[in-house]
């Protein structure tokens, strides 16, 4: 360009030819700023939208589990009949030191305050929430008929995130469901698996003598042992002994082991 050129930045930068170097990366640099910006503006007035959904994904699974759910029902109304509790967990007792309503589980886990790193961690969660939210539902009576506990643990390649369904005894299997995982398609996703998640019902999680009893195993149950006995997953080992290791440490002393205690005994 001329030395005694007098136009202006702007002038000579639009005398430029379209495919120039200078114009190209202009308008990728504009292209990608005006994209940011719009994603950004998307996720951010989407964000309310995406935590009521992830609320009603979480109560949907609990109706499930709990056996209540029924396609077209208002989910808000049903999941009214649950009582949300926070439990602590090293005393089995209720709490209320915080609103059991908006008490999030994963986020105390991550709190130094809330949370304990764990030196035997069969579960493979690192750290454990002091306090873990428990979901009762009553009969038309009042009284406890089931007991919706949340439970997680880590699979073949993922952290799976369930509930499990007690009877108002604290021992019998309701049901148990996985809503967050990234297990296998068609071997460890198969904790999905509707008839897999049956055998879970009326199995009992302790003998009579209170000794944790519940497993999940390859091969049949031992003789005297069938109400104790999950079939392991087909082909998906890892993420059964996971399960198994999870359901077995939140179902123990160092998860809600306390709580059901006291809830077969009366002391809640």
């Amino acid at each position: 360009m001329p030395e005694n050129d007098t136009r202006g930045f702007f002038e000579r930068w639009k005398a430029l030819p379209v495919d120039s170097v200078p114009k190209t990366v202009t308008v990728a640099v504009v292209l990608c700023l005006f994209c940011s910006m719009v994603v950004a503006a998307a996720a951010v007035s989407l964000r309310p939208i995406q935590e009521v959904n992830k609320l009603r994904d979480k109560q949907i699974n609990i109706l499930q589990v709990a056996g209540v759910y029924e396609p077209g029902i208002n989910i808000q109304e049903a999941f009214a009949a649950f009582e949300p509790r926070v439990v602590d967990l090293e005393t089995g007792t209720f709490t209320d030191e915080f609103d059991a309503a908006n008490f999030d589980d994963r986020a105390a886990a991550s709190d130094p305050a809330l949370s304990v790193a764990l030196e035997d961690d069969p579960a493979g969660i690192g750290r454990q929430s002091r306090y873990q939210t428990v979901y009762l539902l009553n009969d038309a009576a009042g009284n406890i008929d089931k007991v919706i506990l949340p439970i997680h643990g880590y699979g073949l390649w993922s952290t799976l995130y369930g509930f499990i369904a007690l009877e108002e005894n604290g021992n019998d299997i309701y049901g148990l469901q996985f809503y967050d995982h990234a297990e296998t398609p068609g071997l460890g996703a198969e904790v999905d698996n509707p008839r897999w998640k049956a055998q879970w019902a009326s199995k009992a999680l302790r003998d009579e003598s209170g000794a944790l009893k519940i497993s999940v195993a390859k091969g049949g149950a031992p003789a005297g042992e069938e109400q104790y006995h999950i079939d392991a997953l087909a082909g998906a080992t890892l993420t059964s002994v996971g399960v198994d290791n999870l359901v077995r440490f939140w179902m123990g002393e160092d998860g809600f082991g306390p709580f059901l205690d006291n809830l077969k005994a009366g002391a809640l």
